[in-house]
């Protein structure tokens, strides 16, 4: 019997495979508990007068990229890669614009390399580009991460 929220089987994907995650808002508790569990004490992050006064023009309250991140992986893990991913090995990364507390994100994900590995038939190394997106459609972060998933 196959359990509701496996992940994928690297033998089910192929090249161009296309997938989208269902959103997440960014709220302020998970800003204030992610500064804080990181050291992450930067004013543009913890001082409502500083960005007031300082980063008026960027549009609200900015988290950190690295929140923006473990917040799609968040989103990507339960549904793709539960029980199937074996390692993370590496990753790409580029953030291509401001996100900010109230923001919505989900991720659009793309298969770009299915390889498997010469050792062991029943793995591979899968690579997948991940466009994070706002409620406004905007990529606001790009990360392609390699990862070694099992098969059947």
């Amino acid at each position: 019997m196959k359990q509701l929220g496996e992940g994928w089987n690297w033998r089910d994907l192929k090249l161009g495979d296309r997938f989208i995650t269902f959103g997440r808002t960014l709220f302020e508790a998970d800003l204030l508990n992610f500064v804080t569990l990181c050291g992450f004490s930067e004013e543009l992050f913890t001082n409502k007068e500083y960005i007031a006064t300082h980063a008026p023009m960027r549009g609200g309250h900015p988290v950190p990229g690295a929140l923006v991140y473990s917040m799609a992986e968040g989103l990507v893990i339960p549904t793709t890669l539960q029980g199937t991913g074996l390692a993370f090995l590496s990753m790409g990364f580029d953030i291509k614009g401001p996100t900010y507390v109230g923001d919505t994100i989900h991720v659009e994900i793309e298969v770009t390399e299915i390889k498997p590995t010469s050792k062991d038939p029943m793995r591979a190394l899968v690579r997948t580009t991940n466009l994070v997106k706002n409620q406004k459609g905007e990529t606001v972060l790009i990360y392609t991460p390699l990862r070694m998933m099992q098969g059947r």
